[in-house]
């Protein structure tokens, strides 16, 4: 799987970039902030998606921490969901 990441390294930015544009809407994000302000850090995420892209495409797993990360973000969001579903019928 590396080489075909490594064959196609627009896909695998896209791919590094909206794993981690996923982390920091459920994570990092708080409040809506001024559309300038939004611009600003969604460019920073850019860069870092490229810094990423570089790490990636030498020898470290980038994408597959990434899908782990958000992987148990989701299973933390599905037990949530269980959780107060189980409390409204109490």
């Amino acid at each position: 799987m590396t080489e075909w990441f490594r064959a196609h390294p627009y896909i695998t930015y896209i791919i590094i970039f909206v794993l981690i544009t996923y982390v920091y809407n459920k994570v990092f994000k708080t409040r809506r902030l001024p559309i300038l302000k939004e611009a600003v850090i969604y460019l920073l995420l850019g860069v870092g998606a490229l810094m990423l892209l570089m790490f990636q495409l030498g020898a470290l797993p980038i994408i597959p921490s990434l899908a782990v990360a958000v992987a148990l973000m989701l299973m933390v969001k599905i037990r949530y969901f269980f959780q107060e579903r189980q409390n409204r019928k109490s």
